[in-house]
C-alpha cells in the first residue's frame, strides 16, 4: 500500500500526457487540475460528492475529482473535459442546448463521453441511471437526455431497445470516500 506523509512528488498520467506535481497527503485531484495543472473544467461546487460538476474520467469511468486523493490517481488514466477536444458529446451538447450558465457542463459532459465508450448503445434506463450521478440547477434536464441519446445513436424518437452483449457497467453514486473507493476499484479492473 502507498503510504504518503508529506508533501511528494507524484507523476500523474492526465489527459494523455505524463506530468509531474508535488501534492500533500490531503490534496484532492480536484484541486491538483485546478490549482497546479491549469486544468479548471473541473468545477468545486458541493466538494462532497453529490453535485458532478467536478467529475473525471478515471480509466474510463467517471470519478468525482473532489473525492479522490491525488495520490489515488498514480497509475490511473485521469481525463478531464479539456482532454476530450472534438468529441461528438461536445457538438451535441451545444446543437441540442444542453446546457445554460455551463457549471455544471463539464461534469455531464464527462458522464456522457464515458457512456458513450462505454455503452455506445445504451438503453433509456442505462443512459438515465449514468446522468443521475450529476446535478444541473439551471436546466430541467430533458436537453440534455436528448444531446447524449443523439450520440448514443439513438435519435430522440427511438424506442428501440439496443442489444447489450456485457453487463451494464455504471459508475457509483459517490457520496462517501467508501462509495467511491470502490467506484475506483472497479475501474482499476
Amino acid at each position: 500500500m502507498l503510504s504518503i506523509t508529506k508533501r511528494q512528488d507524484m507523476d500523474l498520467t492526465v489527459n494523455g500526457e505524463k506530468r509531474a506535481v508535488a501534492a500533500r497527503p490531503a490534496d484532492t485531484l480536484l484541486y491538483t487540475l485546478r490549482e497546479q495543472f491549469g486544468l479548471t473544467g473541473a468545477k468545486p461546487g458541493c466538494e462532497n460528492g453529490d453535485c458532478g460538476a467536478c467529475t473525471v474520467n478515471v480509466d474510463g469511468l467517471p470519478v468525482k475529482s473532489c473525492m479522490v486523493l491525488t495520490a489515488e490517481a498514480i497509475g490511473h488514466d485521469v481525463e478531464t473535459v479539456e482532454g476530450l477536444r472534438g468529441q461528438p458529446i461536445q457538438d451535441a451538447f451545444v446543437e441540442h442546448f444542453a446546457f445554460q450558465c455551463g457549471y455544471c457542463a463539464s461534469g455531464f459532459l464527462m458522464v456522457a463521453n464515458a457512456l458513450q465508450r462505454q455503452h455506445p448503445n445504451a438503453a433509456e434506463g442505462t443512459m438515465t441511471d449514468w446522468l443521475r450521478s450529476n446535478i444541473c440547477r439551471c436546466t430541467g434536464y430533458e436537453e440534455i437526455g436528448e444531446a447524449v441519446r443523439s450520440v448514443l445513436g439513438r435519435g430522440e424518437q427511438s424506442d428501440e431497445a439496443p442489444k447489450q452483449a456485457k453487463k451494464t457497467q455504471r459508475p457509483q453514486p459517490v457520496g462517501s470516500a467508501t462509495m467511491h473507493r470502490a467506484g475506483l476499484a472497479e475501474a482499476k479492473r
